[in-house]
């Protein structure tokens, strides 16, 4: 069994292209199936079945796993039965007629317009959010190396940047107010926009290339303001932060690597705190984007390929974002409401 885990693992890497987050993830799902397995009596793969997988869900169920949870692991479950299935390792896709638990989906919380006005105006008003120099960098063991671009990490060690102390402060608000520039701008990831390099931005164009889930790159325009935000941190933030491992990232970290999506969240929260406003993540500036491209008046279609999202379903959600949003205003503003 441990061999079939291991080429299992190996075909979703390389066949179907799949993040390491979704290889981890599937890889762990599929040990547990099998310990399960293993528990009811099954001594080899051949004998997998759909009772084993229902009883393995029921199980997982009785722990106390989110419908979220289980949506996936069946789903793992299926892909697994599937391959199994080609590769000769099952007589049948056993896990074809497993159903899976329909996940609630809770409707993303979304800033106002102007609440995300006031959060862009953010760095100019409260200073850098990464408290100090010293926490950016011991904030993991090193504040780039856990985020890698295309497979490419930075180095784990490196002498400091080339800037001065008194210059890095101004260097990270620069940085700062570019991320958010551009995370709102743009809709794309937090993993994405700290995976972006210098050459991925189109300046002429005004637009950025994204590599996105699965690999796909996509093409994204971004506005005025955000332009506005890059030619200040490239002329003046990222030479003081670029030091020998910097490579071609675009948003740096304050030791000179690849800015850290975990640092990242931590900036964008920290001024949605300093504003006043509800609780934000880069996730919910997303949201936020979406949401306001369609109340703007933008093809869902379009929104869809600028967020990345490979079934329109995922597109869809913030038509009901707008919807509830004209509800709450009709509920407010209507005397017979």
């Amino acid at each position: 069994m441990r061999e079939a885990v291991d080429d299992f693992a190996d075909h979703l890497a390389r066949v179907r292209n799949r993040s390491a987050h979704t290889v981890r993830a599937y890889v762990t799902d599929l040990v547990s199936l099998l310990d399960h397995a293993v528990r009811m009596g099954c001594a080899d793969l051949s004998e997998l079945d759909l009772t084993v997988l229902r009883s393995w869900l029921a199980k997982q169920r009785t722990m106390g796993a989110a419908r979220t949870s289980l949506a996936r692991r069946a789903a793992a479950a299926r892909t697994f039965s599937s391959w199994a299935h080609r590769a000769g390792l099952l007589a049948a896709d056993v896990a074809a007629p497993l159903a899976s638990p329909k996940a609630h989906r809770e409707l993303p919380t979304v800033l106002r317009a102007d609440q995300a006005a006031t959060l862009m105006a953010a760095p100019d008003r409260s200073g850098p959010q990464t408290t100090t120099h010293a926490d950016e960098t011991a904030q993991t063991r090193d504040d780039d190396t856990a985020f890698t671009r295309r497979g490419n990490a930075a180095p784990d060690r490196d002498p400091a940047p080339a800037a001065s102390r008194d210059e890095e402060p101004e260097a990270v608000l620069l940085r700062d107010r570019l991320l958010l520039e551009l995370l709102y701008a743009t809709g794309v990831r937090i993993s994405e926009a700290c995976g972006l390099d210098v050459g991925d931005v189109d300046q002429a164009r005004r637009v950025v290339r994204v590599l996105g889930k699965g690999g796909r790159e996509r093409a994204v325009p971004y506005g005025v303001p955000a332009q506005r935000a890059l030619d200040a941190w490239l002329a003046n933030g990222r030479p003081a932060l670029v030091a020998s491992r910097s490579g071609g990232a675009l948003l740096l970290g304050a030791r000179g690597g690849r800015l850290n999506p975990t640092t990242a969240r931590r900036i964008v929260a920290g001024y949605a705190a300093a504003a006043g406003l509800p609780r934000v993540t880069p996730h919910g500036l997303r949201h936020s984007a979406a949401t306001h491209l369609l109340e703007g008046g933008a093809d869902l279609r379009a929104v869809q390929e600028l967020l990345g999202h490979s079934s329109l379903a995922s597109t869809q959600i913030y038509t009901h974002v707008s919807v509830e949003r004209l509800r709450a205003a009709y509920r407010q503003a209507h005397p017979r409401a």
